[in-house]
Formats: structure tokens, C-alpha cells, sequence
């Protein structure tokens, strides 16, 4: 592996950038030549999107929130950033997506470190699609330059403490603490409805078998590719039914995975739009559900589950990014209004229901891989009454 200098000359300045020049393996007849690991470029990093763990270096250009779009101020989250060859680029298409997962954020994050805008950075990781783009996932290293600075130590998957999240919130309760955890929780990177799919094989993933995802009130283990619109695949349910703030599947509540589950496409039809209660028929492929002309009840394993996540999206959309601002209340005929019921039902299934190590997962994968943001009831459910009674 050979090392060599360049400068690239830009409009009104020089950038000076390292290259390295990758001697690759090649098999002959007699003896092979192993090649050492090698740093790649941004555009040979985009060119090798299959899945392999490497090196890459390249500038920070912004925070990528879609497909084609990256921002490049007003940064909203610390959960990924878009870098490039050169320190200028403009083209989204010239440019990696990097999955800047929690161990990473205080040191890497844009929302954090605006500063790092323009700042050489490299890291290692797979490569593959990242907001349906040309990506590096799950990073095992990060640092500035070529490296020579002092990378953080990266927490193991599933033990990132909240406490330092909802520092904020500390100590409240009531209207303070609802106010203090909206803010906190606004702050996310958003999907389209089309990742979802992606997201919800990864949250939703049978601990007992990785191939299948467990749907939310079937209960049902199902292959992770049997979804779409059959009579038994499984199809992305929204929990707070969309039809309640019509906010449809448009980027925002209708794409927030903290409510979508993967769910059995009838049983997704026969819920539909209703709100929550106790009673009603037995629910014939959703054993433990239960529903009527106006209501449905999930099965206990998932009570709490549901109550949670309806809480959740209470507090996320209070009204003041474009969204409907969604309250649950008492009734069970709310229609087309931005509410659902019924509350008093769902405070009690968050009691009787805690979190349990799938919920908690699930939360803690959606914080780490897909939206930066957490569900505050899952981590703290006695918050619940502290702001409902």
C-alpha cells in the first residue's frame, strides 16, 4: 500500500488531501499476494456498497435527513452525517451517508458539533445503503483527519444509558415535565415510508429467530420477507391511527417507527381506525384481541406496549412543526380528530403492563439505527401519570 499526496485545486482555494493507493490481492498460480486493509475514498466507498466492513475518509459536507438531501445548517439531529472528496461538494450523489450511532453522536454529531462542517473525518464501518443511498453502517471507529486524533470508546450495543438524554426533563413533572420532553424528543432523524419496511425487520426482530419479526397483536413469529399486501403477509400498522390528525404516511407521524409495528394484514384491516378499550368479539388471528363496532383490545403481552406508544406520539406532536397535535382523551368516537381514547385504559394497561426486554430493545434500536430519538415512557412509564394523573 502506497501513500501519496494530492492537491485538488477549487475555485478560490486548495484543498490538500490525503490518498491512498490500494494494492489489491491478486490470485496467481503459484503464490497470492494478501493485500493490507485500505483507507477507501468517498467515491470508492460509494462504489463498493455490498456489505463489507472498511476505512473511509472524507469531509463533512452536512447532515443527510433524505435520499437526495442533506442539509448543511439548522442541523436537527446527531444520528448522521454526509461526507465527501471534496470539502465543497454540492451533489448528494458524490456524497456517503454515515450512520453516526450513540457511542459516536457527542463527538460526531452535527446537531452537537455544527463545527465539524468541512472537517476531514474518517471511519470504519459497513457499507451499505443508508437512507436508501450509498452508505457506511454501524460504526466501529471515528476520528478527525487521518486519524491521529483520539477516537471515543464506543459503548456496547444495548447499554447506552438514557440518563444524560432526559437531563432536562430531571426533577419535573406536570406541564414542565411534558414541555421538557417534547423538546428532547423533536430531535430526530425522519424515514420515508418506504424505509420503514427496513426499520421495522430490524426493531421488531424475533430474538428466538433473527429471520422473522414478531407482530405486535397476532403475536404471531413471521418471516421478515413475507410482507406486503397478501391476505397473511404482514404490512406496517399504525398504531395511532393515521385517519386520527389525517396525516397519512407523508414523512413525520405517518413514518415514525416508535407507532409502527409490523402486524397481519387482516388483522391491521379489521383494527383499522378505532380507538382503544377493553371488550368485544375474540379476534380470530390476534388470540387475546379483542374488538367491537368502535374499539379494539390488544392482547395483554402488548398492553402497555400500545399505551406507551400512543403517549409517545402525544408528546412528540404538540402542534408546532407543521403536525397535528395529538392528545389522547376519554372517548372511543373521535373519528377524524387528532385525538384517541381511551385514556383512562391506557394509563391502566401502562401499569399493569411494564416494559419488557423486546420493548426495550426495540426503543433502544430505534434511538441507536434509525431515528435518534427515544419513547421517555419505555425508559420512565411512571412519567405517564406524573403528566396524566
Amino acid at each position: 500500500m502506497n501513500m501519496k499526496s494530492v492537491t485538488r485545486s477549487r475555485p478560490g482555494r486548495l484543498i490538500a488531501a490525503v490518498v491512498l493507493t490500494v494494492a489489491v490481492a491478486t490470485p496467481l498460480t503459484v503464490t497470492s499476494t494478501a493485500s493490507a486493509a485500505a483507507t477507501l475514498t468517498v467515491a470508492q466507498a460509494l462504489a463498493a456498497q455490498d456489505g463489507r466492513t472498511a476505512t473511509v475518509t472524507g469531509y463533512v459536507i452536512g447532515q443527510p435527513t433524505a435520499t437526495s438531501t442533506v442539509i448543511t445548517s439548522g442541523f436537527t439531529a446527531d444520528t448522521a452525517i454526509a461526507i465527501a472528496d471534496q470539502a465543497g461538494e454540492t451533489s448528494t450523489g458524490r456524497m456517503l451517508y454515515v450512520q453516526v450511532t450513540a457511542a459516536w453522536r457527542s463527538g460526531f454529531g452535527l446537531l452537537t458539533n455544527p463545527s465539524l462542517r468541512g472537517r476531514q473525518v474518517t471511519t470504519t464501518g459497513a457499507l451499505t445503503a443508508y437512507f436508501s443511498h450509498g452508505g457506511l453502517k454501524n460504526p466501529t471507529a471515528m476520528s478527525l483527519g487521518g486519524g491521529t486524533t483520539p477516537t471515543p470508546t464506543p459503548t456496547p450495543s444495548g447499554t447506552t444509558s438514557p440518563g444524560a438524554y432526559y437531563a432536562a426533563a430531571t426533577g419535573k413533572t406536570g406541564a414542565a415535565l411534558r414541555t421538557a420532553l417534547h423538546t428532547i424528543i423533536r430531535t430526530q432523524t425522519t424515514l420515508t415510508y418506504d424505509q420503514v419496511w427496513e426499520a421495522l425487520k430490524d426493531t421488531d426482530q424475533d430474538p428466538a429467530n433473527p429471520a422473522n419479526v414478531v407482530l405486535l397483536y397476532s403475536g404471531r413469529s413471521q418471516s421478515k420477507t413475507a410482507n406486503g399486501g397478501g391476505v397473511d403477509d404482514w404490512n406496517r400498522e399504525h398504531v395511532w391511527a393515521k385517519s386520527h390528525g389525517d396525516f397519512g404516511t407523508a414523512t413525520g407521524p405517518g413514518t415514525d417507527v416508535h407507532h409502527l409495528r409490523p402486524e397481519d394484514v387482516s388483522v391491521n384491516s379489521l383494527r383499522g381506525n378505532k380507538d382503544f378499550d377493553s371488550g368485544g368479539s375474540a379476534v380470530a388471528e390476534a388470540p387475546g384481541c379483542y374488538t367491537d363496532a368502535d374499539s379494539f383490545e390488544p392482547r395483554n403481552a402488548v398492553k402497555g406496549d400500545v399505551a406507551r406508544m400512543i403517549l409517545y406520539m402525544a408528546i412528540r406532536y404538540e402542534g408546532d412543526d407543521g403536525w397535528p397535535d395529538l392528545e389522547p382523551n376519554d372517548s372511543v368516537a373521535n373519528g377524524g380528530a387528532p385525538r384517541l381514547g381511551r385514556l383512562t385504559k391506557l394509563l391502566a394497561w401502562n401499569d399493569q403492563d411494564p416494559p419488557d426486554a423486546f420493548e426495550q430493545r426495540r426503543n433502544q434500536r430505534i434511538y441507536e439505527r434509525w431515528q435518534g430519538n427515544r419513547n421517555p415512557f419505555v425508559d420512565h412509564p411512571e412519567w405517564a401519570r406524573a403528566i396524566w394523573g
